[in-house]
């Protein structure tokens, strides 16, 4: 039965809209409109363009598009590093209706194949630097659907210079109308975006975002961060990576600028944040550790008080002690492709900064707690759905609920449904949750090492390794052991003129670890990433495999 708060007050179109993170850029270019949004390269040559200039280029982009026929529910891929095109597509795209698949620069063409066919591509954007991936991506494509495709060519590109499409970004733009009226969503559960996940097994899933997620993911940013008006933010998280983890519309929401980098190396970094003043930027610990570790000639006169997001794995003592160093204050945050990125954070609290930087490590490595707008996220039993005690000690998966999590992925009934199942989404990765409501991430469910009947977590292992001054990056991941079942091997990356033996690193576990967690085999070497500095553990299994197999003379 309807009660009287539902009598007589309906939703209409002046009382109820859409969430769309589209309505930001709207806002900021009629509020702001000659503050600056977007500033690529440095000098008299860099490209600087206000609020009104950008918002005026994302529309025309929209009206290009929609003359060449994108409409709602198509998809426009794009293959673009961190420049001014890559920020007009996160707004030029869906304001046709159409979803934006921004694809990871570092795939191999097969792959970037799989991905337009898989999403249905029917507009691809891409970067000279991605032109040969491209072209022979297009001719891996098994679907025969026409794919149009748009030529970036990027002033501050100095590579070879190849065209792939039959026109070029800027004379496609330019016949767009920049005063084109767009809509918001009908429906603000509408597709916004398409990500594929890092497809370490098999072919990458495509995460679906919607209008509200991005929405909502991006204002959850802001909140975590204090994030202020005009906020200088430098793009050194790829653009591609969960939309720079909703970053493109939070910086619009701020009336922020946008740094762009086509490339992350330390003194392109230093240099653009002493030329524009940044303030802000995120991460994957792999980047801080590059800059704490660059010669101290590089950061004279950086900017006091840089704000710095790190996700991907724990910010280690070393870490923070060297972002201290610098000024820079760091906020540790956790997240998926399915939720938008970042989903928790861990805030820091005003007595931590009286503690030795082993504590304060210790307490600014954990995953922390939800974000402001994500519904819910906790520590559960995944066979019961129950919620696990703040013990410190009940290890079970993180899981989440609520507006910043994906539709699902598409095409992929089963998935989708194995991830949402009990509505909440399974993150796969086991943790505890402290007494505080912290939680603490102990491994992925596949990353866990059982030796001789023992759990032993490659994340508590690691930990131990960070610990030694001359250890960079350190991933462990399990060997099989004839005796034991499995047992711990360590992949090592040293910095720069450090020298270390495998018994020095054994010694140095044996400190802090049970026996039976200490690394049997040791391995010196570069460690293979992704795109986002994030440690591919599948390829170093591959590799301690292959060292067992050359044991047993296999």
């Amino acid at each position: 039965m309807n009660g009287i708060y539902d009598q007589d007050l309906p939703r209409t179109a002046a009382n109820f809209t859409a969430i769309t993170p589209l309505s930001f850029i709207e806002r900021s270019a009629s509020v702001y409109p000659d503050l600056p949004a977007v500033v690529h390269g440095s000098g008299e040559s860099a490209i600087r363009r206000t609020w009104a200039e950008t918002y005026r280029r994302c529309r025309q982009l929209a009206s290009a598009l929609s003359r060449s026929g994108v409409g709602k529910g198509q998809t426009v891929a794009v293959l673009l590093p961190n420049i001014p095109a890559m920020v007009e597509a996160h707004f030029g795209v869906p304001m046709t209706g159409a979803v934006l698949n921004t694809i990871n620069t570092r795939l191999d063409a097969q792959t970037v194949a799989f991905i337009l066919d898989h999403g249905e591509a029917g507009t691809l954007i891409v970067d000279s630097e991605f032109a040969p991936v491209a072209r022979r991506a297009l001719e891996l494509r098994q679907s025969k659907a026409p794919l149009r495709v748009i030529d970036v060519s990027d002033p501050l590109y100095d590579g070879p210079r190849e065209s792939v499409g039959s026109v070029e970004y800027e004379a496609f733009i330019a016949d767009g109308d920049p005063g084109f009226t767009w809509e918001p969503p009908g429906d603000e559960w509408d597709a916004i975006a398409l990500n594929y996940t890092s497809g370490t097994t098999g072919n990458p899933k495509g995460v679906v975002y919607h209008h509200r997620g991005a929405a909502l993911a991006a204002i959850s940013n802001i909140l975590e961060w204090d994030m202020p008006k005009h906020a200088v933010y430098l793009w050194m998280l790829p653009m591609f990576h969960c939309n720079g983890w909703c970053f493109p519309w939070a910086v619009a929401a701020r009336a922020g600028v946008n740094v762009c980098l086509r490339k992350v190396e330390p003194r392109a970094v230093f240099d653009a944040m002493r030329e524009h003043g940044v303030d802000h930027y995120c991460g994957a610990p792999i980047v801080h550790s590059m800059l704490v570790n660059a010669p101290d000639s590089l950061k004279e006169g950086i900017p006091a008080g840089i704000k710095a997001m790190v996700a991907g794995a724990a910010p280690p003592a070393s870490m923070i002690e060297g972002m201290e160093r610098m000024g820079f204050d760091l906020l540790h945050v956790y997240g998926l492709t399915e939720t938008y990125g970042p989903a928790t954070v861990c805030p820091q609290h005003a007595h931590w900064k009286d503690l030795d930087i082993g504590e304060r490590a210790r307490l600014n490595a954990r995953q922390g707690v939800a974000y402001h707008l994500e519904a819910g996220a906790c520590v559960m039993d995944p066979a019961t759905m129950a919620t696990l005690p703040r013990d410190g000690e009940s290890m079970g998966e993180i899981m989440f609920r609520g507006n910043i999590v994906m539709k699902g992925y598409l095409k992929n009934p089963k998935a989708t449904q194995e991830a949402l199942a009990g509505g909440w989404f399974h993150s796969g990765d086991l943790a505890v949750a402290d007494p505080d409501g912290y939680m603490k991430i102990k491994d992925r469910s596949k990353d866990i090492i059982i030796s001789g009947g023992e759990n032993i977590s490659s994340i508590e292992v690691e930990d131990i390794l960070y610990r030694h001054p001359a250890v960079l990056a350190a991933a462990v991941v399990a060997k099989t052991d004839a005796r034991w079942g499995e047992t711990p091997c360590a992949f090592i990356e040293l910095k720069e003129g450090a020298q270390l033996a495998a018994q020095d690193v054994i010694a140095h576990c044996r400190q802090y670890l049970a026996g039976y967690k200490v690394p049997r085999h040791v391995v010196f070497r570069e460690l293979p990433k992704t795109s986002t500095g994030k440690i591919q553990k599948f390829e170093l299994r591959k590799q301690a495999e292959a060292i067992e197999a050359a044991a047993q003379g296999q």
